[in-house]
């Protein structure tokens, strides 16, 4: 059997899924077999694998990493929320129903089976399971029904270590405090902490990372320094508050709107290569002025999702846009809003019968089936080949137009089911040129990939874990089991 290891964090977006990221490669230079694992994701940000199934697009990104197939079982349970208080659930790929907040506790029994069996599973046939954990390890509140962060831990006898984001302060306090929170039992599994996202002179953390060690028994296995260009697929929008806006050198601006539920943001990550593009994130119908071409992304809420669009004045916004000639895209659940009329009879997304108009710019019509598509589609548009991936429930039909991408084409309003297709370098670089000759100007299109800039990045990542890490002692802790101190005042 395996060895396993939970990365866990002080917070949400402390850093959990680029330290795996990186532990993955590393260990995967290493010649070790290698396997990330999420118990469980709550995202709408996903990706479909070549089986079919679904998992959560940080999961995917760190198989590969570590240089592995993608499977359902590294991700088996994720939670896509379609609101406040509703959860879609994905068991092992599969759509398995929905989640109630009131149910969120003491609700999960069958799903913690699942992703224990799946750990299990993966534990049989790696070397090394890489486990990212979720929010905080010390979210005392949902202690008894946990199995993703200590939950997890304690089924697998897994050495844990700790991330913290120092870039948002009180890492020290959140490091200890996190310990101490912890059960006795909990506590022995805490092996050390890594401090992320640092910048200065380590020294000046010196004094700091002795006391913590002193006051915990347990060590600073290293401190990762703040690096802009790193960030990686994520799996939720909080991640986009630290995502730097890109700026070219401006020969076409972008606004994305940032839908309240939007999902699969990274959709849009590959125009950033592109050294003549500028991209901002925009919710508000004053920050799309000066924009060239709006992209609205996928959403797991459309029609909910649809009605902010409208109580915002973004609708009002984007026809206008659109009516003066000057591009717009929309993808999947963006697309949808596109069209004439969304309806969702069987109430999919939370109502059944619930139905509104679209923004009427597509001859398109939505209509919501409880099956859900995960497909991985190719085929070409603008002269390039192109590809691309499908999740959704909505079933169009279209009448008119051109055909683009698994969607439609009307002049310079843009139309297609598939997320992903931005990626593909021929087909972004045509669809660039394609918007900016709709507005009379010239683009100024770069030769880097993106798979091969995503590359460069977890090789960089890895670089960063073997320069910073103390990976040797990280191995030792596989097999490692010392008995450790436990804080006093701890609950018990």
């Amino acid at each position: 059997m395996g060895a396993g290891l939970l990365v866990a964090g002080t917070t949400s977006d402390a850093g959990k899924s680029v330290v795996v990221t990186g532990i993955c490669r590393s260990l995967s230079r290493r010649g070790l077999k290698v396997a990330p694992f999420k118990a469980q994701n709550m995202s709408n940000n996903s990706m479909v694998t070549s089986a079919g199934a679904e998992i959560g697009r940080a999961q995917w990104v760190q198989a590969v990493a570590a240089r592995v197939e993608p499977e359902p079982a590294m991700n088996p349970v994720l939670l896509k929320p379609g609101s406040d208080r509703r959860s879609h659930v994905v068991v092992l790929g599969r759509p398995a129903g929905t989640l109630e907040s009131g149910e969120f506790a003491g609700g999960r029994r069958h799903l913690a089976e699942s992703a224990f069996a799946a750990f299990d599973d993966l534990r049989s046939r790696f070397d090394v399971v890489v486990c990212e954990g979720a929010g905080s390890a010390a979210e005392i509140n949902l202690r008894s029904h946990d199995y993703v962060n200590m939950g997890l831990a304690r089924h697998g006898s897994l050495p844990t270590i700790v991330v913290g984001d120092i870039d948002r302060g009180g890492v020290f306090a959140s490091m200890y405090g996190t310990l101490a929170l912890l059960d006795p039992a909990d506590q022995q599994l805490i092996r050390g902490f890594v401090i992320n996202k640092f910048r200065g002179e380590v020294s000046l953390l010196k004094p700091g990372l002795d006391s913590l060690e002193q006051l915990t028994g347990r060590p600073a296995l290293g401190v990762l320094p703040w690096q802009r260009d790193l960030w990686l697929d994520s799996e939720d929008s909080l991640a986009l508050t630290s995502r730097p806006a890109h700026d070219g050198d401006g020969a076409v601006t972008i606004g994305v709107v940032m839908l309240p539920r939007v999902s699969n943001f990274t959709d849009v990550d590959a125009l950033c290569l592109e050294p003549d593009v500028r991209v901002r994130f925009v919710d508000d119908p004053r920050a799309l002025v000066g924009a060239d071409v709006v992209i609205v992304p996928g959403t797991r809420a459309t029609l909910a999702d649809l009605a902010w669009l409208r109580s915002r004045g973004l609708d009002t916004a984007i026809v206008e846009h659109a009516s003066r000639g000057y591009p717009v895209l929309g993808i999947c659940g963006g697309f949808q809003m596109l069209g004439t009329r969304i309806d969702d009879p069987h109430g999919v997304e939370g109502v059944a019968g619930a139905s509104a108009t679209g923004l009427g710019l597509l001859p398109v019509r939505t209509t919501f089936g409880p099956e859900k598509v995960l497909r991985l589609p190719r085929g070409a548009a603008l002269d390039a080949a192109a590809s691309g991936y499908e999740i959704h429930h909505g079933r169009i039909t279209v009448d008119g137009g051109t055909d683009f991408l698994g969607g439609t084409r009307v002049g310079s309003v843009f139309g297609t089911m598939w997320h992903g297709a931005l990626e593909g370098d021929a087909l972004r670089r045509a669809w660039l040129r394609e918007v900016a000759a709709a507005m009379d100007r010239e683009i100024r299109t770069g030769e880097v990939s993106f798979p091969a800039a995503r590359e460069s990045r977890i090789e960089a990542l890895a670089d960063l874990v073997d320069e910073y890490l103390d990976m040797d002692s990280l191995l030792g802790m596989l097999s490692d089991e010392r008995t450790l101190p436990v804080l006093t005042g701890t609950l018990r």
